[in-house]
């Protein structure tokens, strides 16, 4: 009896001290992580959706709550003098989350540009999302009242050939996105001003 004692106490000190390092190591790369997902994943996005700012949207960027969850705003103040926003919102294809960073003018309300920031799709077919900018520039200037689904789910959008899953997943984040730019539009304009 007495060794299943020590057997537990031995099995509860190196649980604690594991999960204790753990903890340690995660909030000392916390923020570096999060530093490489901005500069490696959601710039590059934000530089493609944004080419000709006045500001830097990525110094200038803002949280604001979404129902319970921060959603990162990255404004951007266009050469013609509108503004907009970019943000990130997920839909999920075939082999997981796909990330789209979605650009809006708020001037006009329409959609500027889209990017995928992340995807876990197959090499050579759905992960053509991230780099094919003819599909991508399918949602190019569409007012916010457009269906961003696949034409197939009866909305506007041509699906990639042989990457139908990742298409859908695309669209869903752009709908998603429509969404939340909608509820969320009187606090990203009081963020603006």
């Amino acid at each position: 009896m007495r060794e299943m004692i020590n057997m537990v106490v031995v099995l509860t000190v190196l649980t604690a001290l594991s999960g204790g390092l753990l903890a340690t190591v995660k909030a000392k790369t916390e923020v570096q992580i999060e530093n490489q997902v901005l500069k490696f994943q959601k710039a590059p996005a934000i530089k493609g959706i944004f080419p000709e700012t006045t500001n830097d949207p990525l110094a200038e960027r803002f949280m604001i709550d979404n129902e319970g969850v921060q959603l990162q705003v990255f404004p951007g103040k266009l050469s013609d003098g509108s503004k907009a926003v970019a943000f990130e919102t997920k839909g999920t294809g075939f082999g997981g989350a796909v990330g789209l960073m979605v650009g809006i003018n708020v001037d006009t309300d329409t959609l500027m540009d889209v990017r995928v920031t992340t995807h876990s799709e197959t090499p050579g077919i759905g992960s053509r999302a991230k780099d094919n900018l003819s599909f991508v520039s399918q949602f190019s200037g569409k007012g916010l009242d457009t269906n961003f689904s696949v034409k197939a789910d009866g909305g506007a959008i041509d699906a990639m050939s042989g990457a139908t899953v990742t298409s859908k997943a695309v669209g869903v984040a752009a709908n998603q996105a429509k969404e939340i730019y909608q509820k969320l539009k009187p606090e990203i304009i009081k963020q603006l001003n």
